[in-house]
C-alpha cells in the first residue's frame, strides 16, 4: 500500500492539536453523559440534587444530593469497567474532594455539623451504574 505525500501547506502540529482537542472535548462530553446518568440514578432513589459541578477554591464536587438535613458528595468516575473506574480514584483527589466539602458545608445552614456521606458513582462502557456509598471511610 502507498500513501501520498501530505500537502506542503498540511501542518502536522496542527492537526495533533486538533485531534487531542477532538479527544478532549469528547472526554468532557461524555464527562457530562455519565454525571447525567449518576443524577438520574440517584433521583430515581428519592434524593434531590443540590448541585453540579460545583467548584469551591480547593477543589471540585461533580454532583450534590439532599439526604434530609445532610448532604451527598458524589465523585463520578467512567470507565471501561467499574475496576478501571475505580483506579481512577487518587488520594489526592479524594484529600480535594474533602476540601471542597469542607468549603461547601461552610455554605450550609448546619455549617461544619453536617452530615455528609462521600460516594463514588462509577460507569462502565455499558453505561451501567454502580454506587459505592460511604468510599471514603477510613481514608482519612
Amino acid at each position: 500500500m502507498t500513501f501520498a505525500p501530505a500537502p506542503r501547506d498540511f501542518d502536522a502540529g496542527r492537526a495533533v492539536a486538533l485531534d487531542r482537542e477532538s479527544r478532549g472535548r469528547m472526554s468532557y462530553l461524555a464527562g457530562l453523559a455519565a454525571e447525567d446518568a449518576v443524577a438520574a440514578e440517584y433521583r430515581a432513589r428519592g434524593y434531590a440534587l443540590l448541585e453540579a459541578r460545583w467548584r469551591g477554591k480547593r477543589g471540585e464536587i461533580d454532583l450534590i444530593f439532599a439526604d434530609g438535613p445532610g448532604v451527598v458528595m458524589v465523585e463520578v468516575k467512567k470507565s471501561r469497567s467499574f475496576d478501571a473506574a475505580m483506579s481512577h480514584v487518587t488520594p489526592a483527589q479524594v484529600r480535594r474532594l474533602f476540601g471542597a466539602a469542607e468549603e461547601f458545608v461552610a455554605t450550609r445552614p448546619l455549617g461544619a455539623l453536617t452530615d455528609i456521606r462521600f460516594d463514588v458513582a462509577l460507569l462502565d462502557r455499558h453505561g451501567q451504574v454502580s454506587v459505592l456509598e460511604n468510599a471514603f471511610c477510613g481514608w482519612v
